[in-house]
């Protein structure tokens, strides 16, 4: 799945339209970003990461006692088909797909013509992207307990005790993957709007988290509910912080004087707003 996914994204960058021989260079990128302004964004959204890692390791494991207590009735019956469930290969192919859809996301855009003439701006970008979705996994993660499926198992030795043991909610793999793919997809979208390759760019997108949201529940580390907040979480982030950099995002909004009779005789007047989507 990792291979199909990713070879879907390459050969859907290598689609997209080159610029004529006439044509200009480098494109006029779709986003407008401030050092002044992101480069404050990105180091509070990293030092809230910071403090939810710190969040994280004051939490305490379950003593064995407490283990012996936990039953899978207690599960909501949505998430109770993977209560116990544990396995180290699919926790294996979980991180190879999650790891390495970070650092693919960005050196698969710099294949891309358009996006290459910005690619300081995008890397930009990505790295507030990504600690948005961080910023909001670790303080959650944090302050939020909830036992991971495999406690409801027997297996797991020692990491049945272990403090992230109750970090189930929400699936982090599974957040910070799908931020990267969506990302890749939107800015792909931007710098080239008319490729006949978005479908493919969209549909890799959507299944690469899709397969770690699976992974991380046969590996036992979330449930369903996890995974789908985790995976709504990234790939709004993914979406959402680009489109917040779109230039001529402020000239959206226009205004109107606008007057008239209504139903019943009287006259009106006001200023219409109208918002572009």
């Amino acid at each position: 799945m990792r291979y199909f996914s990713s070879l879907f994204l390459a050969g859907a960058l290598f689609l997209a339209p080159k610029p004529d021989a006439t044509a200009q260079k480098t494109s006029r990128s779709p986003y407008k970003t401030r050092f002044a302004v992101d480069a404050p964004i990105t180091l509070g959204l990293g030092a809230v990461s910071g403090l939810g890692l710190y969040l994280v390791q004051q939490k305490d494991g379950l003593t064995n006692e407490q283990l012996a207590t936990l039953s899978k009735n207690d599960v909501p019956k949505f998430d109770r088909f993977s209560a116990g469930n544990f396995s180290r290969s699919a926790q294996t192919a979980g991180d190879f797909l999650c790891y390495g859809s970070l650092l693919a996301a960005p050196g698969l855009l710099a294949l891309n013509e358009d996006v290459r003439g910005h690619y300081g701006q995008v890397l930009g970008l990505y790295l507030q992207t990504m600690l948005a979705t961080d910023a909001i996994f670790t303080t959650t993660v944090g302050t939020v307990t909830r036992y991971r499926p495999f406690l409801y198992g027997s297996e797991g030795g020692a990491s049945r005790n272990s403090k992230i043991s109750t970090n189930s909610f929400f699936a982090g793999h599974t957040a910070h993957t799908a931020t990267a793919t969506f990302f890749a997809a939107k800015v792909f979208h931007d710098f080239n709007p008319d490729s006949p390759a978005e479908p493919f760019v969209w549909g890799a997108a959507a299944l690469l988290p899709a397969a770690v949201a699976y992974t991380r529940i046969e590996a036992g580390k979330h449930f369903l509910s996890d995974n789908l907040v985790g995976y709504a979480l990234g790939a709004t982030m993914g979406v959402v912080v680009p489109q917040l950099h779109k230039t001529g995002r402020s000239n959206g909004y226009s205004f109107a004087p606008v007057q008239g009779l209504n139903a019943n005789g009287y006259s009106y007047s006001g200023l219409l707003m109208t918002k572009q989507l």
